[in-house]
């Protein structure tokens, strides 16, 4: 919600249903003590000088049920309880505790709710007018009569009376002072609250519309990447065919050579656009633009390894099990994983920070696993998780249907694992037309 500083109505949140309810019952309560609290006045003044009981019924459930209504029409309320209040004695009724509540709450409620500044100003600044009139006049008339209060003398330049009148004066400065400090601090609060939660819807949008577009971003880089390795595949196919072509009639072997490899770069073109395709048709996934030539792949790694070492974090490179060929698409994205977890390594790490990278080949599929012993890598790259470089890295192991894992290691530092699944090596040859 937005709020005009120079309007005169500033609006506030209104209260749910709920708020409704609870107002209700507050009324109720305050009308059961109001009743009890005056039953055990009437009983200290033995009865002398005390109104009827349904009188006394029907002043109670003015002064306390109208709050029921205080958040619908806080000034009306405040003017009711107001003039209620000042009833008291002509009626009277023998109440001073539950009544002086009410009073209080009627003008909290004017500062706390009232959706017109100026007229809430007006109609509070003309009760405590009122109010300060009717005291002044009561203490007035009281000084005039010796049957009132006559143990306080009048005598004297500060007389007990006088003293009486001015202490007084003071509890109604401040009972008047705090309900109207109080009632505009609660609607200053919940503007700021209505505020801040609007602000951070806002912003909860812009981060959204912001992971969309590193989607676009990510998936146009890996639009990018896939022309690259289609187009060395079939530059690789043109290759062979044309030397099969020349060599088919003198020698048969190299030929037959040839075209085997032909087929092996058109299943791995097939491959590469059966994985890259499918992630680009699926919008759930997030990204990140990547800058770097789409060349990359595993052989890489030791070039990432001694940047690393180079820029100051000692880092190891370990290979497990057999390296065998791996798709460039997935060769591509173990670099590009592997680069964004020392990148984030050398931000968060702290000093004296060490790294691992390690890659383990395992019969249907391989493994990358970025470690680092950076002391502030448990908060800093985990606050960090939501950024676009990890989404990128979401974004990629996606594309190849592979799986991701982020997060601090228990023992300290952080932990980057990605796992990308790869067919066996005698695995059938796809045809284009299977193509998706």
């Amino acid at each position: 919600m937005a709020f005009d500083s120079t309007a005169s109505v500033r609006q506030r949140p209104r209260p749910s249903p709920r708020g409704y309810r609870s107002d209700a019952l507050v009324a109720v309560a305050l009308f059961l003590g109001t009743l009890l609290s005056a039953w055990l006045y009437a009983r200290i003044s033995m009865g002398e000088g005390v109104a009827e009981p349904w009188v006394v019924v029907g002043w109670a459930a003015i002064i306390t049920l109208s709050l029921a209504a205080r958040r619908r029409a806080p000034e009306i309320v405040a003017i009711v309880i107001s003039v209620t209040f000042i009833l008291m004695m002509p009626l009277q009724v023998p109440e001073l505790l539950f009544s002086n509540i009410c009073l209080f709450l009627g003008m909290y409620s004017v500062g706390a709710w009232s959706t017109n500044r100026r007229r809430a100003t007006w109609i509070r600044a003309l009760i405590v007018i009122g109010m300060f009139t009717w005291l002044f006049g009561t203490l007035y008339t009281s000084s005039l009569d010796p049957d009132a209060l006559p143990q306080l003398s009048r005598l004297g330049t500060i007389s007990p009376y006088a003293a009486f009148g001015l202490i007084q004066i003071i509890i109604s400065l401040l009972y008047f002072g705090a309900a109207w400090y109080f009632g505009n601090s609660a609607f200053a609060a919940a503007r700021e609250r209505a505020a801040l939660r609007q602000r951070t819807l806002e912003l909860a949008e812009e981060r959204e519309l912001s992971a969309a577009q590193a989607v676009a971003l990510e998936r146009v880089r890996i639009a990018r990447e896939l022309h690259d390795v289609v187009a060395h595949h079939v530059s690789v196919m043109g290759v062979q065919a044309g030397a099969a072509r020349r060599i088919v009639d003198r020698d048969p072997a190299g030929a037959a050579a040839s075209l085997s490899a032909i087929e092996t770069s058109a299943r791995s073109a097939i491959d590469d656009l059966h994985r890259m395709l499918g992630t680009l048709r699926d919008d759930s996934a997030g990204g990140a633009p990547a800058l770097e030539s789409s060349t990359r792949g595993v052989e890489q790694l030791d070039d990432l390894v001694a940047d690393s070492v180079a820029s100051g974090v000692p880092c190891d490179l370990v290979v497990v099990g057999d390296p065998r060929p791996v798709p460039l698409t997935v060769g591509l994205s173990i670099y590009r994983i592997a680069q964004e977890a020392l990148t984030n390594t050398r931000k968060h790490g702290g000093t004296g920070v060490t790294a691992e990278v390690r890659l383990r080949y395992r019969p249907n599929a391989i493994e990358l696993e970025a470690t680092d012993t950076g002391v502030a890598s448990r908060t800093a790259q985990q606050a960090s998780t939501a950024g676009l470089g990890q989404v990128g890295m979401r974004e990629r192991v996606a594309a190849t249907g592979g799986e991701l894992e982020l997060g601090p290691r228990p023992r300290g530092g952080y932990l980057v694992r990605a796992i990308f699944p790869l067919a066996p090596v005698d695995a059938p040859f796809v045809s284009l037309e299977h193509a998706p």
